[in-house]
């Protein structure tokens, strides 16, 4: 369904609905054409046949395309509301669940909302307005292909199999209206009643009962959960028409992208409608597409002239902005200078305290051949009387960690030569020697 704000100024175009109703076997067939505007739908004509299914198809067929033609409608294609007993209705909560992910996650339930073998079921979903809740239409494939063949046999043109809850849903909001908070509308039958309901509680409530329509009104209130239930009412009332399911349906034929998309009839089945009832609601994008183009130009032609003056200001600033950009890079520029040298004399500093700690720790008759200075690391050679104590007096020092020989010790002429590496200390306290 399009958004409520846009849904009343499309609702162009005409249609027809049907509806097959009655017990299994005596169906009765009920037609009804629409015509529809923004400012509402009126009913053009329509026709009923009686015990449809032990007529002619060709018969009540003719009768139809005579109708059709009358009313200029030859080439549209009819929306049908299949029996009740022939739909399963589901209603699947997926709360978090986007729309770009709903195929998916409906088609991993699908299996466990009917009694039927896999391939042998048609399906169709569509996600209720404003809710976490997705109706799931399912029917026997075999019932979808002798209804196709029926109509086909009659010469009636199909945009689509649907069930009555998703037209009357779609019905209540098809001007973008928002409907009242709680219904409860009910529909006699030969046996029992047939009950619709909206609640805060229940999106939607779609049932038939087989119980007196007070008894049916206190359960559908229960299953809406509704402290205070309305008044019930007849679902002509609601719906300002008579018969309402056909009426409910050829809104949905007439303006189908205002309706559920809930459709059983397969892709390649569905018939193209004229494309001339789409010339109001094209004319209409028109329009609407220039207001909104003039609607973007219009401020923008009057924000000209202010545009030219806040440039003109700006272009007088930009010299001070540029120079005061220029004096921020100095500035910076001799930050980090300073920051170098700093860090530079610091390092000066530890390495004249390494020094000295070397001079104390490595005294006479100790003597050296090399010293190496880095950031992290010492590495020192030379000769002593006993090389191997000299590591534990350079790790005794806290400028100094890690402590090993470079090379090993050899004797010499009644001296020790060596090569130590050592760390540097990470904590090197300005000033401390050994």
């Amino acid at each position: 369904m399009i958004s409520a704000s846009l849904r009343k100024w499309l609702a162009f175009g005409s249609g027809i609905g049907i509806s097959i109703e009655g017990p299994r076997g005596a169906e009765t067939l009920r037609v009804t054409a629409v015509r529809v505007r923004p400012t509402g739908a009126r009913v053009i004509g329509g026709f009923t046949v009686e015990d449809y299914r032990n007529q002619p198809a060709a018969d009540w067929g003719a009768v139809y395309a005579a109708t059709t033609a009358k009313l200029g409608l030859k080439q549209s294609a009819a929306t049908v509301l299949l029996p009740r007993h022939e739909v399963i209705l589901r209603q699947v909560s997926l709360p978090g669940v986007p729309d770009k992910d709903l195929n998916a996650a409906i088609a991993f339930q699908l299996d466990g909302l009917h009694p039927y073998d896999e391939g042998d079921v048609v399906s169709s979903w569509a996600r209720l307005e404003g809710s976490e809740v997705v109706l799931v239409a399912i029917a026997r494939r075999e019932a979808i292909d002798a209804y196709t063949t029926l109509f086909a046999e009659a010469g009636v043109k199909l945009a689509g199999f649907t069930c009555g809850a998703a037209a009357v849903y779609s019905a209540l909001r098809l001007w973008g209206s928002k409907p009242a908070a709680e219904i409860l509308a009910m529909e006699p039958l030969e046996s029992g009643v047939e009950v619709y309901g909206e609640s805060a509680a229940k999106p939607m409530l779609a049932a038939t009962f087989d119980v007196e329509p007070d008894r049916a009104a206190g359960l559908a209130a229960a299953e809406l959960r509704l402290e205070h239930a309305p008044a019930p009412v007849l679902l002509s009332e609601l719906l300002h028409a008579d018969p309402a399911a056909p009426y409910a349906a050829a809104l949905s034929s007439a303006y189908p992208m205002g309706s559920l998309a809930l459709n059983l009839l397969p892709v390649e089945l569905r018939q193209a409608r004229s494309a001339l009832q789409w010339a109001p609601t094209v004319i209409l994008a028109v329009a609407v597409l220039l207001a909104a183009i003039g609607l973007a130009l219009f401020p923008r032609y009057w924000n000209g002239s202010y545009l030219d003056t806040l440039n003109q200001e700006i272009a007088k600033l930009q010299p001070a902005a540029m120079r005061a950009g220029v004096l921020d890079r100095e500035v910076q520029a001799t930050r980090a200078r300073t920051l170098l040298l700093d860090e530079m004399r610091r390092h000066d500093k530890d390495d004249m305290d390494v020094l000295a700690a070397l001079t104390n720790l490595l005294a006479p008759p100790t003597w050296l051949r090399s010293l190496e200075l880095s950031p992290q690391q010492v590495n020192v050679a030379g000769e002593a009387d006993q090389a191997q104590p000299l590591l534990k007096a350079i790790d005794d020092s806290n400028l100094f960690e890690g402590s090993e020989f470079s090379s090993p010790p050899s004797r010499q002429q009644g001296a020790e030569t060596f090569g130590i590496r050592t760390r540097r200390s990470a904590v090197n306290p300005s000033g401390a020697s050994q």
